[in-house]
């Protein structure tokens, strides 16, 4: 089993068992560690804002660069909370960059790459694509 996690205010998860994409979530931040715990996967493979010096977007005004900082700090610090979990249970943990991971893609296009046959939501596909070149791995 392989993770893949889209930390955010809504954090999307995606699994892979045997390279076949059989689950995604969408989970409040809170409940990462225990999601990880729970399904002790042999690799979690997460987007990594650590990874990236800058943001896409830019602040219309002082209180947006503020709350934009506050933002990228929180999903700064899941994304610590990933690695020392998977770190505590020995479990490899591999993050990518926003910019390493692609551009997002819709619903369709997402259908079509992933034979995903359910609804998604941005959060879940960007967790799936994060982790989609990891999901045939056989070894930690």
């Amino acid at each position: 089993m392989i993770l893949g996690i889209d930390p955010g205010a809504h954090t999307g998860v995606a699994t892979f068992v045997a390279g076949q994409l059989v689950g995604l979530h969408t989970i409040e931040p809170l409940h990462i560690e225990r999601f990880i715990r729970e399904r002790a996967p042999m690799r979690v493979v997460f987007e990594d804002s650590r990874l990236q010096s800058h943001t896409w977007t830019k602040a219309s005004s002082r209180a947006a660069a503020a709350k934009m900082a506050r933002n990228v700090g929180q999903v700064d610090a899941w994304c610590s909370l990933i690695n020392a979990v998977c770190a505590e249970l020995g479990i490899p943990a591999h993050g990518i960059s926003p910019a390493g991971k692609g551009g997002k893609l819709d619903a369709e296009a997402f259908k079509r790459k992933t034979g995903w046959p359910g609804k998604t939501n941005e959060h879940a596909r960007d967790a799936a694509m994060v982790a989609w070149p990891y999901r045939g791995a056989t070894n930690a």
